[in-house]
C-alpha cells in the first residue's frame, strides 16, 4: 500500500484525506439516522396515553421534547394543543424545519465531497502528465521520470473515483432516508394533533 502511495505522487494525500472524511461522514450518519433513535416505536401513542391519564403539563411536554427528533415535533404539538389547529400544525411544521436541518447535518459535505473527489482526481492526472511531458528532452526519454508520470496520472484518477462513488451512493441513500423519516414524523404529529383534538373536542 505504501508503494502505491509512493507512486501516486503528493496529489493523493488529498484524495487521502477526504477519503478519511467521507468514512467518518457515512459512520457518523449511519449511527445517527437510525430508525429507532430518530423515530422511537410507540412513541406517539405512549404519549397520548399520558396526555389522557394526566392531561397537559409542562414535564410531558419536556420528557416528550427528549426523545429524539420525533419528540421534538410531538412537543410542539402538545405544547400548543389548547391552540386552533392552524397554530398547532405551524409550530409542528416551524419545529419540521429545525428538525430536519439536524437530519441533513453533513450531507452536504458528503454531496460536495462525491463531487469534488473526481476533480482532485484529474488535477492529479493533469500533473501526472505534465511529468510525462517533463520527462522528454533533447537527449531523448527518461524512463524513471516517464514512469513515474504515468503512475501519478493514473493512480490519482482511479483513487478520485474510488471515493466518489461510494459517497455519492451514502449521499443519495441518506438523502432518501432522511425524506421519509420526515414524512413518517409528519404523520406522527398529524396523528397526535387528530386525536388530542378530537378528545378535547367531545
Amino acid at each position: 500500500m505504501w508503494e502505491l502511495i509512493k507512486a501516486a505522487g503528493w496529489p493523493i494525500w488529498p484524495l487521502i484525506a477526504v477519503s478519511v472524511v467521507a468514512l467518518a461522514l457515512i459512520i457518523e450518519r449511519a449511527v445517527t439516522l437510525r430508525r429507532a433513535q430518530v423515530i422511537p416505536p410507540g412513541l406517539t401513542d405512549k404519549v397520548i396515553e399520558e396526555y389522557r391519564k394526566k392531561g397537559l403539563s409542562q414535564e410531558l411536554v419536556n420528557l416528550t421534547a427528549a426523545q429524539g427528533p420525533l419528540g421534538q415535533v410531538l412537543a410542539s404539538g402538545l405544547a400548543n394543543i389548547r391552540s386552533p389547529r392552524p397554530v398547532v400544525k405551524e409550530a409542528i411544521e416551524a419545529t419540521g424545519v429545525v428538525v430536519a436541518h439536524g437530519l441533513e447535518r453533513y450531507l452536504n459535505a458528503l454531496a460536495t465531497i462525491a463531487t469534488a473527489a473526481p476533480l482532485m482526481g484529474l488535477l492529479g492526472t493533469i500533473i501526472g502528465m505534465i511529468e510525462i511531458f517533463g520527462s522528454q528532452n533533447a537527449a531523448g526519454t527518461d524512463p524513471a521520470r516517464l514512469a513515474s508520470g504515468i503512475s501519478v496520472a493514473l493512480y490519482n484518477a482511479a483513487m478520485g473515483i474510488i471515493v466518489a462513488i461510494p459517497a455519492l451512493m451514502f449521499y443519495r441513500y441518506f438523502r432518501g432516508k432522511v425524506d421519509a423519516l420526515l414524512i413518517e414524523m409528519e404523520q406522527q404529529a398529524t396523528r397526535l394533533v387528530d386525536v388530542l383534538h378530537g378528545d378535547r373536542a367531545k
